[in-house]
């Protein structure tokens, strides 16, 4: 940076050269950042430095994008362009869950709310950013929704395993039941000493038959009772929220995250809670296999499949899988980890399905393993009507 530069970039004070508001902003416990409409950071407080790494005399000037992930890195500029422009409110005033960069390249889930105002006639923005990963308010934050999830993922597990066994027991128990009840009308003969000790035997046998029967209909009954609510939803904005639940754990130190997802085929038919779900357990998969890898890289892609399709793929940089257990990864109690019960899959299998697509595993191109699953796309004329 030349002496030109560095003039320049100093000159831009904090927030209107009010060394007291300054002040002021640096007791916010949280990270403060404000900027312009043109999207240049005018004040960056002590929380943000500790929150992101960076020094203020850092940043300032600076466009805020470098704080973000791609791809909000590459599309900030044209987010403000278009709310200055239409006036329509996405962020501003609303909040929400998303994910943001640290210094050293690392992507982390942030509780993101963001205010304007005019100052000297200037119009700027003031964004607070709590960082859900050191902070107890996590827990808070997305209890309604991690419980939906977790209620979602038992539901789930519950479905998979009555499938399973209404399949195996159902018609066996049902066979018993009809050879029982016609055992019964053949030793239906008053000349038989044992004749009342073996209707006795026989009716109980097919009572609990039937019994047996009854409680895997009933639960089977039950989950499909659960049917989802589906609707038109932003695949973007699931999988910037899925990704924060999967970071809340801090596990993405050192991993260079990003996401491609189609804009033009963002907009699909789904259940939210059910494919965030998806996204999270396949998140935390890749992150999981990628724990023992010198390179690790996370990669989010959408793009058109046929049939109106969206097709959506996770890849991973670990260590890949081997072919015979790709094969059966999606079975229930098929496991890759030591302490796995090997449901995380099945349930993510058993929810595409339920959807209308499909899910695969196979090599990325990253070097390690790519899930890919298929989702309907919703129309322009349903998303409008």
């Amino acid at each position: 940076m030349n002496e030109d530069e560095l003039k320049a970039k100093s000159s831009i004070a904090p927030l209107g050269g009010a060394q007291a508001l300054h002040a002021l902003i640096d007791t916010v416990p949280d990270a403060m950042i404000v900027i312009d409409d043109s999207a240049r950071i005018l004040s960056f407080s002590k929380g943000a430095e500790q929150v992101f790494g960076f020094a203020e005399s850092e940043v300032l000037g600076e466009n805020v994008s470098l704080l973000m992930p791609s791809p909000d890195r590459e599309r900030h500029d044209n987010y403000l362009r278009h709310y200055l422009d239409t006036g329509e409110k996405r962020v501003i005033g609303i909040g929400r869950v998303t994910t943001a960069r640290h210094r050293d390249g690392s992507t982390f889930p942030v509780d993101l709310s963001v205010g304007e105002f005019m100052m000297g006639g200037l119009r700027v923005f003031a964004g607070f950013i709590r960082d859900l990963t050191e902070t107890r308010e996590t827990e808070r934050k997305l209890h309604n929704l991690q419980a939906e999830l977790a209620h979602v993922s038992r539901i789930s597990s519950m479905g998979a395993l009555a499938t399973s066994i209404a399949h195996e027991l159902n018609q066996p128990l049902t066979a018993v039941a009809n050879y029982a009840q016609s055992a019964r009308g053949l030793l239906d003969d008053p000349d038989s000493i044992d004749l009342a000790l073996v209707c006795e035997a026989l009716d109980e046998c097919g009572k609990e038959a039937l019994r047996a029967g009854q409680i895997v209909q009933r639960l089977r009954s039950f989950i499909s009772r659960g049917d989802s609510v589906r609707q038109i939803s932003s695949l973007q904005r699931l999988a910037k929220e899925a990704t924060a639940l999967a970071l809340i754990n801090g596990d993405s130190r050192g991993v260079d995250f990003a996401s491609k997802l189609d804009a033009d085929h963002d907009w699909v038919l789904v259940d939210q809670v059910q494919i965030q779900q998806v996204l999270v357990n396949l998140i935390r998969n890749a992150l999981e296999a990628m724990e023992q890898s010198t390179v690790k890289k996370l990669l989010i892609t959408s793009e058109p499949a046929k049939d109106r399709m969206v097709q959506i793929t996770v890849s991973d940089s670990g260590s890949g899988l081997e072919p015979h257990i790709a094969e059966r990864l999606f079975h229930p109690f098929m496991s890759t980890k030591p302490s796995g019960m090997g449901l995380g899959l099945s349930i993510c299998h058993t929810i595409i399905s339920s959807h209308g697509g499909r899910i695969w595993v196979e090599p990325s191109e990253l070097g390690g393993t790519s899930f890919n699953f298929t989702l309907l796309e919703a129309n322009t004329e349903e998303k409008n009507g």
